[in-house]
């Protein structure tokens, strides 16, 4: 594996809903507002990090995974 996971599983649901409904958003106002571009690019990202589990911003902050131990 090239990365290990630090976002805990409660985030990545919420990263992955909160990037769906970004991706929606951007899909259904595309072609009226400019800034659906920007939400869907940051929807895209939030989804992506979010199946991943790994973000690779909270690791150059060195943000790590607590594995109860």
């Amino acid at each position: 594996m090239l990365y290990v996971k630090n976002v805990p599983n409660w985030e990545r649901a919420l990263r992955i809903l909160m990037g769906a409904a970004g991706l929606g958003y951007a899909g259904m106002n595309w072609g009226v507002s400019s800034l659906a571009v920007g939400i869907g690019v940051i929807g895209a990202v939030l989804a992506i990090t979010g199946l991943l589990g790994f973000c690779p911003m909270c690791a150059m902050v060195g943000r790590k995974l607590d594995r109860g131990y």
